[in-house]
């Protein structure tokens, strides 16, 4: 198929973004876990606080190794916590801790986005596992033989991964949204110390943003060169 530019500005535009936000977002965390917390709590405490007040008492919050590596496994009801975020006291150990109790609220009350998401990981895990030699198969049988059912096939792989990126969207945000309530209304956060866990949580969504527009981009370049070729 020779060098394609277009394709070249497909990937590299979103990925030289996702580094710039990586690195806003890697700077703004330094940043912000120099914000101590006036109520002197540390990320597990907030996580227990949080959890107690939406009346959750089956989901443990414990300790996982790594940085930012944190999340909510609602296959055994845990918070993982990076150490970090566990043990310090700090606006961005707060919001991130914040954060991730806001995926078991999710749970709890049976948000539908984080429902839909869920019963997808099973099919994303194998598409995700067949998707690069499928496409790289197809694209090559494509341009040697003018077939394109393998290529389709990568495509539809590649469209279920992209669909799970954007259904990943409003649980990233609404979990962001529950975490910054509650640390409002109830008073856990001093002013400046809340507006540093919104900003950290502000560029920490924009990651997931990056992926699935970039995730996009490419779906379409794909569909454009099975579409195109079909003369």
């Amino acid at each position: 198929m020779g060098f394609d530019p277009i394709y070249l500005i497909v990937v590299g535009v979103p990925m030289l973004l996702s580094m710039y936000i990586s690195y806003q977002l890697k700077s703004k965390f330094k940043h912000y876990s120099k914000v101590h917390l006036a109520n002197g709590m540390s990320g597990k405490e907030i996580a227990e606080k949080m959890l107690s007040d939406n009346g959750i008492h089956d989901v443990k919050v414990i300790s996982t190794a790594g940085q930012l590596t944190d999340h909510y496994n609602p296959a055994n009801k845990t918070v993982n916590l990076s150490e970090v975020v566990y043990h310090e006291r700090n606006a961005a150990a707060a919001a991130v801790a914040a954060h991730e109790v806001g995926h078991a609220v999710q749970h709890a009350k049976g948000y539908s986005w984080l429902q839909m998401r869920s019963k997808m990981v099973p099919m994303v895990n194998i598409s995700s596992n067949l998707l690069q030699w499928v496409l790289m198969g197809g694209i090559i049988l494509y341009a040697s033989s003018g077939i394109s059912s393998v290529l389709w096939i990568g495509i539809v792989l590649f469209a279920i991964t992209t669909a799970f990126a954007f259904v990943t969207l409003p649980v990233e945000y609404d979990a962001s949204n529950r975490a910054l309530a509650w640390l409002k209304e109830r008073n856990m956060v001093m002013p400046n110390e809340y507006d540093g866990a919104k900003d950290a949580l502000k560029w920490a969504a924009r990651t997931y943003l990056v992926a699935a527009i970039g995730s996009l981009a490419q779906l379409l370049y794909f569909v454009m060169i099975a579409m195109g070729r079909r003369e």
